[in-house]
């Protein structure tokens, strides 16, 4: 496994330069199977990239986007990270996407886990590009510090892809990728920006323990190649 960290002193460098990558990873991917996925994450800072890659010119399509994590609440929810993609993303010329969510109505996370798991393997698995956030918790999808299910997200095999987190001290019980789900990526991206979460990633390279900083999970693995991306 590689590690390719740039930083960028201007937000707008930086979001040219990673929705251009990702751009390129998904014309790749449809050029050689005639089809792609994206996964994405929901909170503030991607919103910029969003709005960006919606505008590209590519065979959207032919792109299939789905989520690294998921609030267990309707999509019509302002919480939910579905509604937060549909509203940002898949816009423009983007809007051509096929959208696969996480969230099921009627059901809990819990009991959700395999259907969510064959759901993601039917319509967006192999991922040929996935986008993490991180949380200045260090927490990275939906897989929070010290949390009980932990273990069970990291330990998972690739028949796992789904997992149910509830986080301690914030709201909504989550569904998140697992570990393994997470480096099943062709392409896999962690983006952050601003002095706090920059502060956090330089505990966390100096560390090891994936419990209390779980993006170390994805960051130390002998597995798949990670850019990072921040300012």
């Amino acid at each position: 496994m590689s590690k390719f960290v740039h930083a960028f002193t201007s937000q707008s460098t930086l979001i040219n330069e990673l929705s251009r990558d990702i751009a390129c990873n998904l014309q790749e991917g449809v050029r050689q199977n005639g089809r792609a996925s994206l996964l994405v994450s929901g909170g503030s800072t991607p919103k910029p990239l969003f709005e960006t890659l919606s505008q590209i010119d590519l065979p959207w399509e032919k792109v299939t986007v789905g989520l690294c994590d998921e609030r267990w609440v309707d999509p019509s929810d302002e919480a939910s990270n579905e509604h937060f993609v549909k509203e940002h993303l898949l816009q423009g010329k983007a809007a051509k996407a096929t959208f696969v969510g996480m969230y099921s109505k009627g059901v809990t996370a819990e009991s959700a886990q395999q259907q969510c798991t064959q759901k993601l393997k039917e319509l967006l698995w192999p991922f040929d590009v996935t986008v993490l956030g991180m949380g200045t918790d260090g927490h990275t999808a939906s897989l929070f510090p010290h949390n009980y299910n932990l273990e069970k997200a990291f330990e998972a095999k690739e028949n796992m892809l789904c997992i149910a987190i509830e986080p301690e001290g914030v709201p909504y019980v989550r569904m998140s990728l697992t570990r393994s789900a997470i480096l099943s990526s062709k392409h896999l991206y962690l983006h952050f920006e601003g002095p706090e979460k920059r502060a956090v990633y330089q505990k966390v390279i100096k560390g090891d323990d994936i419990y209390e900083y779980p993006v170390r999970a994805v960051l130390q693995q002998e597995k798949t190649d990670i850019k990072v991306y921040f300012r």
